[in-house]
């Protein structure tokens, strides 16, 4: 009976030592799956797989020896785990182009100087309106047909740079047109907006002065100009219009237009054979003009190179200006416009004005002009106003202005006309402190023309260091001419302008309210 309990005995002790080896071997079992899971370094794996080299032969007679086995996690510590990827992270991106960068290319301009890309123009400006400092570019080695188009604001965001580097040139075909536009290439309302690069903007407009050249107005200064000869033509012939074109419309645009616009500087470019006006800026504050060129021939009506009106804080230097009509127009509204460093002709000069057209009041003030070389233009530095205006030009210094081969270098013209006939009227824009110096050169015509009005006389014109010598080529020639122009020689001038009157005029008619700006 003992004997048998003894068999019981050891049969049940064999079989529960038979479950801990089994239960023994998935415990390791889940101990080393845990284990995958651990960032382990290459110390500890290496300690731990020298120890299990040197106890493994051990193992199974330890086992069997002491008849129960206690398996022994790893003496280190695992670091925690890593945080779980977040589910909606998007994967990793490829790198991609600038997203303030915006080539009309892209937007699906063609530039072989046939197709239309005005669409392409205004996609790629919509895209560059949306980002702050972005750049629309306008690649080099393309030429671009553009129709009438404005780059608008007032929702864009700031400081813009349109890259021109290729050319852009406007369409021949009437039809685009309709029954006439102001400006062809347009910019209104932005702050910050940046024209530059070396590219051309050609207006294409040789078939617009052609249609009607004799239509224009006429400079008023024209009617001295009288050739000694018949070799010199007034009105050279345009050039032959191609009967596929049809008649252009009779309003003329402006080839590039500013209106409205804060801190817009232009610079680098070319703008040509513009059909009227190169540049024009209108209400604006904070214009930047330099190192650009404007080029048309002399003969082409009305095109001046950079036409300033209502605008204010204006620097224009180091620019090549020309053109058929005033190299720099300075019209009413603007003040505070420093010009230097520039080049004028061929063209009329730097003019400011006509001023109080159609009995407008006109108000300019604080211009200076200086460092300025002039070949071949009609006038050099000029103010002229209509009569009948009200307002009032002051703070004006043209200083350092070299002349060559210009017929009218100094004018004052306060009975402005480019018609045919005009009314004489009592009204005029009141003009004072006009200062000229170092106006040295040659002339062909009148060296000085000061026209004042009646009714209010120029006061406190200032003359200093005039040194003109005439060139007897192919006009008649005039002596200086003064009407109603109060002032001081600061100087001996040649040749001698003896008719300015010194001093005040006796009885100055006090300007009205009407009159004051």
């Amino acid at each position: 009976m003992e004997n048998m309990r003894g068999i019981r005995f050891r049969s049940l002790t064999f079989m529960l030592f038979m479950a801990f080896v089994v239960w023994s071997s998935s415990f390791d079992t889940c101990i080393a799956r845990r284990g995958n899971h651990w960032r382990e370094s290459r110390g500890n794996s290496a300690s731990l797989a020298k120890k299990k080299g040197k106890n493994q032969g051990n193992s199974h007679h330890q086992q069997h020896h002491n008849g129960v086995s206690k398996p022994k996690p790893p003496s280190h510590k695992a670091p925690p785990l890593p945080p779980a990827p977040k589910e909606d992270a998007p994967p990793p991106s490829s790198p991609k182009k600038s997203s303030t960068a915006f080539n009309v290319l892209d937007f699906g301009a063609k530039g072989d100087g046939k197709s239309d890309d005005t669409k392409a123009f205004q996609a790629a400006w919509a895209a560059a309106c949306k980002v702050a400092a972005s750049t629309m570019i306008v690649p080099a080695e393309y030429v671009f047909l553009v129709g009438p188009i404005s780059f608008s604001g007032p929702y864009c965001q700031a400081n813009i740079v349109f890259q021109l580097d290729g050319t852009i040139i406007a369409p021949t075909n009437f039809n685009v047109w309709g029954r006439g536009l102001f400006q062809w290439l347009e910019f209104t309302k932005l702050v910050g907006i940046t024209i530059q690069g070396d590219g051309t903007i050609d207006g294409s407009g040789s078939v617009w002065w052609q249609e009607s050249p004799f239509e224009d107005p006429v400079d008023n200064e024209s009617e001295f100009i009288i050739p000694l000869n018949k070799t010199v033509q007034q009105h050279p012939p345009m050039p032959v219009r191609s009967e596929l074109s049809g008649k252009m419309p009779s309003i003329k645009p402006t080839a590039l237009r500013f209106y409205g616009s804060f801190n817009v500087t232009v610079t680098g470019i070319t703008i040509q054979n513009s059909p009227q006006c190169h540049l024009k800026f209108d209400n604006c504050i904070g214009v930047v003009v330099h190192d650009m060129k404007t080029s048309s021939p002399g003969d082409s009506p009305n095109t001046d190179g950079i036409h300033l009106q209502n605008s204010k804080d204006v620097l224009i230097h180091s620019t090549d200006l020309a053109c058929g009509d005033d190299c720099i127009s300075i019209q009413t509204g603007c003040s505070n416009v420093y010009i230097h460093n520039v080049n004028c002709g061929p063209g009329h000069g730097i003019s400011i004005g006509g001023l109080g057209k159609e009995n407008t009041k006109a108000c300019v003030s604080n211009i200076t002009v200086r460092d300025v070389v002039m070949h071949g233009t009609m006038t050099g530095v000029r103010i002229k106003t209509w009569q009948g205006g009200s307002g009032s030009v002051q703070g004006v210094l043209f200083s350092n202005i070299q002349v060559s081969e210009v017929q009218l270098p100094i004018v004052i013209d306060q009975f402005y006309c480019d018609k045919s006939i005009c009314k004489n009227q009592t009204s005029a824009v009141a003009l004072s402190g006009i200062t000229y110096e170092k106006i040295r050169g040659t002339y062909t015509v009148k060296p000085v023309h000061f026209a004042c009005s009646d009714a209010l006389p120029c006061m406190d014109v200032s003359l200093t260091t005039i040194e003109l010598q005439p060139l007897k080529e192919q006009y008649h020639l005039y002596d200086p001419f003064c009407w109603k122009t109060f002032g001081e020689l600061n100087t001996p001038t040649m040749p001698p302008i003896s008719c300015l009157q010194i001093g005040k005029p006796s009885s100055n008619r006090p300007q009205s309210d009407h009159d004051t700006c």
